[in-house]
């Protein structure tokens, strides 16, 4: 029989599965109910955005003009507050005169640990470098050399004591977090026995009661003028503080990598120092970036208890500047606000970096 030719009728064309028209039909508006949703949520959000716009945009008062402020007050934001009061919160009791010296000193300690960020930078002269900005750091801040006024660290708050606590503890408390996770899997009883204490003794109090000891109870058992400074007192008590959580989390690292591990380094001859630098913790560390990073980011905000012993940070600058001035006290929300963006600018960029961190991690494993 002779071959008949039939032809195919015509194929509608394949739905798109990329592009944003695409994401909108298959996350918003799949079916009906889920579109009538979507809508109505999309609503509330405009209605919602435009009243937030009006308060903090339109009817917002931008001068330093409290009259003004009160005037639109219910009606809009007073950002006055914060073009008043910004040196005061950004820079705390400092002397005016010579705020010039904490906004370099920040400026380099800040621009030392993006450029620190990039592996560019990861070189052994890095360490020196880290050396010499913390030396000039607090040259700048406390003076007292170089035709410098000496200022005493009780008058250090603001962005520049946030920075410094934060950059301080973190650096400190990474290694010391290393050595106890690696305490609490070692044979030794008694190394072991320590750091269990120690990292029991310190997850079981909050962070406020060990700067409380660390400022009012610490001092009583040193000799009369011979403690330390109270700004070293409180370093000291957050590294320890970060150092215990952080080691329970590398520690979490180190249970993760298989037993095949450890035993492939010992047939190779590697001693316990080499297994751990070459083999184990490269592997543990990256397999918890996510949980140190979110430690670093739980310890840069948790640097706002340091008001309790009379360090005015960041935040407690803001309560001092605001507070205390009963013309600009009733915007309080503007200035808080103001601080907020600040935290959650530093918070964004460290998850983004972890993020970026972690994708390196996952190109070497994949290699």
């Amino acid at each position: 029989m002779a071959a008949v030719f039939v032809s195919v009728p015509a194929r509608p064309a394949p739905v798109k599965t990329e592009g944003l028209l695409a994401w909108l039909r298959v996350n918003l508006f799949a079916s009906v109910p889920n579109a009538i949703v979507s809508v109505a949520m999309l609503g509330l959000l405009l209605w919602a955005a435009s009243g937030v716009l009006r308060w903090a945009v339109f009817n917002a008062v931008y001068a330093p003009d409290a009259d003004a402020c009160q005037a639109a007050r219910s009606l809009g934001a007073c950002w006055g507050v914060v073009t008043e009061k910004a040196r005061l919160i950004l820079l705390g009791r400092y002397p005016q005169s010579d705020q010039w010296r904490p906004t370099m000193a920040t400026l380099l300690m800040v621009g030392l640990v993006v450029a620190s960020c990039s592996r560019y930078f990861w070189k052994p002269w890095l360490v020196l470098v880290w050396a010499a900005v913390l030396v000039v750091y607090f040259t700048l801040m406390s003076g007292g050399v170089l035709g410098l006024v000496k200022v005493p660290t009780d008058q250090w708050g603001g962005l520049p004591l946030t920075v410094l606590l934060t950059v301080i503890s973190m650096t400190l408390a990474f290694p010391i977090s290393v050595a106890v996770a690696l305490g609490r899997r070692s044979n030794l009883p008694a190394i072991k026995s320590l750091c269990v204490v120690y990292v029991e003794l310190i997850r079981g109090v909050p962070l406020i009661s060990v700067l409380f000891m660390a400022s009012f109870m610490f001092p009583l058992f040193m000799p009369v003028g011979k403690s330390p400074d109270v700004l070293i007192r409180v370093i000291v008590g957050i590294t320890l503080f970060a150092a215990a959580y952080m080691a329970e989390i590398i520690r979490g690292g180190l249970q993760s990598l298989p037993k095949g591990q450890i035993e492939a380094a010992a047939s190779l001859g590697l001693g316990y120092w080499q297994t751990q630098i070459k083999i184990v913790l490269p592997q543990a560390l990256g397999a918890v970036v996510p949980s140190i990073m979110n430690n670093f980011i739980s310890l840069f905000k948790d640097t706002s208890l340091v008001t309790i012993v009379s360090l005015y940070e960041l935040t407690g600058a803001l309560s001092l500047a605001v507070g205390s001035d009963p013309n600009w006290r009733p915007f309080k929300i503007e200035a808080y606000l103001f601080i907020a963006a600040i935290y959650f600018v530093c918070c964004f960029a460290m998850s983004r970096y972890s993020l970026w961190i972690e994708k390196r991690v996952a190109v070497g494993k994949a290699r």
